[in-house]
């Protein structure tokens, strides 16, 4: 069965460098702290439990691709690089997006306050794809890789970068796909 991913629209393909505009989403989210890897795995924990059931109607929803991952607030982060963290602990945003046959209003409430609903307006992302594990030495070496493709394309980032991964932990590291994922301008 396969599963949703957000629809996107490319405006620039260079290799594995993309620029996509996406259509206004529905996510849930849930802030966590500690470390990327540990924050990762509790806020999967935490919305995973929501599409599964632990909201107001009892109600499964789909599991969608990718769980995206991006840092609040930390101690050690430059602003060219955010998501290059050595053992860095802060405070994470980690987010599922819910199926599009969902309105914001149709889904049911979170019977844990710490998940929250929201729609996130149309965006235009720069986004790097990558294969295999994403420890902190392969995320900081991708996320170099990024900045350079940035200045290249002379584009601007407006926001944090985020991790998105797209396949369940028992895919094979060699088989498993991630992207890097920057909000820019539209211009």
């Amino acid at each position: 069965m396969a599963i949703e991913e957000p629809k996107f629209k490319i405006a620039k393909a260079d290799g594995d460098f993309e620029v996509r505009d996406y259509p206004g989403l529905i996510v849930a989210e849930v802030e966590v702290g500690g470390d990327r890897r540990g924050a990762s795995s509790e806020g999967f924990r935490l919305l995973a439990g929501y599409i599964f059931g632990a909201n107001a109607g009892k109600s499964e929803i789909a599991m969608t691709a990718p769980v995206t991952q991006s840092l609040v607030q930390g101690s050690k982060i430059a602003m060219t690089a955010p998501v290059t963290l050595a053992g860095d602990v802060g405070q994470w945003k980690v987010q599922f997006t819910m199926p599009s046959k969902y309105a914001l209003e149709e889904l049911p409430t979170p019977n844990d306050k710490r998940v929250h609903l929201k729609s996130l307006p149309p965006a235009r992302f720069a986004v790097l794809k990558f294969s295999g594990l994403t420890g902190e030495g392969r995320v900081a070496i991708q996320t170099e890789k990024l900045e350079a493709l940035l200045r290249h394309h002379k584009l601007s980032p407006t926001g944090k970068p985020s991790l998105a991964r797209y396949d369940p932990p028992w895919t094979p590291w060699f088989m498993r796909r991630n992207e890097l994922m920057v909000p820019v301008s539209q211009s």
